[in-house]
């Protein structure tokens, strides 16, 4: 049975949890339980704290785990990353009071405060930059108001948090992260777990891919139906029915979803009318 560890709490674990629920993976029942076996599945999901997933992980006690790729990065845990999971995107800066550096070089010798650590030690040491890295667990912001530091290195989202604390972002980011699926070394050697990775890595690709896209369907006169098609190719290509009497057509197409109002127009201009779109649950392409 594969060993998957879920983020038990914070903006991971919302969209998480909906995109294995998506893909037909059993649930919590409560919000507090910890262990959810799906037999139906050959699944078992734990719900750990995100930053502590990344350790389970590397020390093989679960195989596979959701998690930010800053905290999988800063863990210096050994995985193998597998999929991008398109949430919880965010930029990782070093920021410092207003108007007082501008660039990496001015780090040297300056204290830092982050609770991504090993992450920040990793990026100084590949500049060349010697600096004192402080570790915090929350809160950076304050570190510099208070003394214990100089500079933070921080997730920035809107910047508001910062600005509030009078600082401001400065030179090259350190990284930008998202959500990813990762696997313990070694687990595509396991023959039984490693099968029902490969179903399990399939199922969320066809709900990631399925948000992307969505179903167009219009009637087109027969006429015009050439035109139709160059607005709207589709994946491959649409399909075509001819409606009763001959003079219309039923056109079924997968489109984008970011350019299907615009695509909507343009077939409503050469005539389309019962122009439909419907969401896609889940895609294999």
């Amino acid at each position: 049975m594969l060993r998957i560890a879920v983020p038990n709490k914070g903006a991971l674990s919302e969209p998480a949890i909906d995109l294995l629920q998506e893909a037909g993976y059993r649930g919590r029942g409560m919000a507090k339980e910890l262990v959810v076996v799906d037999e139906e599945n050959g699944v078992e999901f734990f719900y750990l704290r995100p930053r502590d997933i990344a350790v389970y992980v590397g020390s093989g006690t679960v195989d596979v785990g959701v998690t930010g790729q800053d905290m999988l990065l800063d863990s210096r845990t050994p995985a193998r990353e597998i999929l991008p999971l398109g949430f919880a995107r965010s930029t990782f800066r070093f920021a410092a009071p207003a108007g007082q550096r501008s660039s990496v070089s001015d780090l040297s010798g300056a204290r830092i405060a982050t609770s991504y650590e090993n992450l920040v030690s990793d990026h100084l040491t590949e500049r060349g930059i010697e600096a004192e890295v402080v570790h915090l667990d929350g809160a950076v912001e304050s570190s510099i108001r208070l003394g214990i530091a100089d500079v933070i290195a921080d997730v920035v989202e809107t910047g508001t948090t910062l600005r509030q604390a009078g600082l401001e972002p400065f030179g090259e980011s350190i990284m930008t992260s998202e959500a990813v699926l990762f696997s313990r070394p070694g687990l595509e050697l396991a023959e039984g777990p490693a099968h029902t990775l490969e179903v399990f890595e399939r199922r969320l690709r066809s709900v990631l891919v399925a948000r992307q896209y969505v179903m167009l369907d219009y009637d087109i006169p027969t006429a015009a139906l050439e035109r139709a098609v160059e607005i709207s190719p589709g994946f491959q290509s649409p399909t075509v029915s001819p409606l009763h009497g001959g003079e219309w057509s039923a056109v079924r197409v997968m489109v984008e979803r970011r350019s299907a109002h615009r695509m909507m127009d343009s077939l409503y201009e050469v005539g389309a009318r019962a122009i439909l779109v419907t969401a896609i649950q889940a895609c294999r392409i």
